[in-house]
């Protein structure tokens, strides 16, 4: 098995029967900064700390890859609403130094059969820093 990265207790792989990777990752941080008004001049810009970083990426979910997509979804939902904090690695190392919470999660459906079951999809993935 090649273990590109987890979120949690998801594991993001590609073996022989199973392939669960992910696109377009995209991490963001800013610092925070507060303007302070001074009379006759421009503002005084004064930094106040760092913020909270973000990621988004997205997650293809085929059958055709050895993944049932409808069960994928449901787990990371019950992992969004249950508000849990978890790391995220990529390539054996962490993502930043805290954990991250799903923050939330889109939902695109590709392809459904004739009885209804979802044979493709992609889920973006948003997350925020949690300290």
């Amino acid at each position: 098995m090649n273990q590109i990265g987890t979120l949690g207790s998801i594991v993001f792989m590609v073996t022989s029967k199973q392939i669960r990777t992910f696109t377009d990752f995209t991490r963001s941080s800013a610092g925070r900064w507060a303007n302070h008004e001074v009379l006759g001049k421009k503002p005084l810009s004064q930094f106040i700390g760092p913020g909270l970083d973000t990621v988004s990426f997205t997650v293809r979910l085929d059958v055709r890859y050895g993944i049932n997509p409808r069960e994928e979804m449901d787990a990371l939902i019950e992992l969004e609403r249950a508000g849990k904090a978890m790391p995220l690695v990529i390539g054996g190392k962490g993502v930043g130094v805290n954990k991250f919470k799903i923050t939330s999660l889109e939902q695109t459906w590709k392809d459904v059969d004739n009885k209804g079951n979802l044979l493709s999809a992609d889920l973006t993935i948003n997350l925020e820093e949690y300290v």
